[in-house]
């Protein structure tokens, strides 16, 4: 026989990935093609169009160019005061789009060849990197699409390093701030080059393309692209206090544009939203009865802190109730799913979280098992 055992709860925050039929404020309305706006904390996304249409992405694609790059730096197979050989193939294929006039014969180092494609987007400085790890960009390309899989992106797939206009070359808002998302997290310590607001080399200074370096304070970050098909696009992230939002702005008509348009996706999120943390992880949720246990209480929760996105305003009309199978009986393992927290906002369900066991119950002996058997008996009658 199974029965639920539930607790109900008034909580600090809302949402899933769904929010069902609840009120949620009104975003804006964007001149763009594609966007999305991501809650790194929650993993939530606040607000899309189009988030999982496949786009052509022009430098964003640059992105996954860093991602692999700080994996080989993290590796050491190549360093930052590396010296790098500069082929005549990296200028012929960079003689379009952006640059940072690298030449062969010229020293650079891959400190420089970074900046010079985060902070510039230099197509050169991408190819130059790409045989530097890989021995061509052919072969670099093959990785960027083995971490793309890896990395859960599912509407990616590259043909270059450049992000310059391929058939068959394409990403999507959502794959663009997961690996946004994911730089940030796996590569901390190449995180600042971001906000770098230029960068000099071969006595030519540039900009960093990101207006909004300029402009919020709270910009960090991260990437600008353009191409005639791809229209103009920026993926920007921005820290407030604690929270970190990554905007994705694509197809736009103009430099300004992708800017004021992305100012306006981070300023809905900030406002409109908050973020709360409902429990840490390892921190029970509720104990429930285990039965033929050596343990009678078992704490269940999660495995990592659960962070929500709420509606500003909303938080204390969230309810929460904990469902779980009965009778639980032992042998139960540490990490086990036991049960769901459902989350509710005036009797809409907003999301259903599993629980799991956060230590292991073993059997126990033989007279206590039957004892309990007995009692499960005597209990259902």
């Amino acid at each position: 026989m199974h029965r639920i055992a539930s607790a109900c709860l008034v909580l600090f925050a809302l949402l899933a990935s769904s929010l069902a039929s609840a009120k949620i404020p009104t975003p804006p309305s964007l001149a763009a093609r594609a966007w999305l706006l991501y809650d790194v904390g929650s993993g939530q996304v606040l607000t899309a169009q189009g988030a999982d249409e496949r786009i052509e992405p022009a430098s964003l694609t640059k992105l996954m160019t860093a991602y692999v790059t700080f994996q080989a730096l993290k590796a050491k197979t190549i360093s930052m005061q590396q010296v790098a050989a500069v082929s005549d193939n990296s200028r012929k294929k960079s003689l379009d789009g952006s640059r940072m006039f690298i030449q062969p014969g010229m020293p650079v180092t891959v400190e420089e060849l970074v900046q010079g494609m985060i902070v510039v987007s230099g197509n050169d400085a991408c190819i130059a990197l790409a045989e530097l790890i890989s021995g061509s960009e052919e072969a670099f390309v093959t990785r960027m699409n083995t971490e793309a899989k890896r990395l859960g992106l599912t509407n990616t797939h590259f043909k270059n390093a450049t992000g310059l206009t391929e058939d068959g070359h394409y990403m999507s808002p959502r794959d663009l701030a997961l690996l946004s998302t994911a730089i940030a997290r796996d590569f901390p310590e190449y995180f600042h080059f971001y906000s770098q607001k230029s960068f000099s080399y071969n006595k030519i200074t540039q900009p960093n393309r990101n207006r909004l370096l300029f402009t919020d304070p709270t910009v960090d970050g991260m990437k600008t692209g353009h191409t005639e098909a791809a229209g103009y696009c920026l993926v920007s992230t921005a820290k407030r206090g604690s929270r970190r939002l990554v905007s994705v702005v694509t197809g736009t008509t103009g430099d300004a544009v992708r800017a004021t348009e992305s100012q306006k996706l981070l300023n809905f999120g900030f406002l409109a939203w908050d973020t709360v943390k409902l429990y840490s992880a390892n921190a029970p949720v509720q104990e429930l009865e285990v039965w033929q246990g050596k343990t009678r209480k078992l704490g269940v929760g999660f495995q990592h802190d659960l962070v929500l996105s709420v509606p500003q305003g909303d938080a204390g009309r969230v309810k929460a109730q904990l469902e779980s199978r009965q009778p639980l009986k032992a042998p139960i393992q540490k990490g086990q799913a036991l049960g769901t927290l459902k989350l509710t906002i005036d009797g809409e369900t907003i999301g259903n979280y599993p629980v799991v066991a956060l230590e292991e119950v073993e059997r126990a002996g033989i007279f206590s098992r039957w004892w309990d058997a007995l009692r499960l008996w005597i209990k259902n009658l």
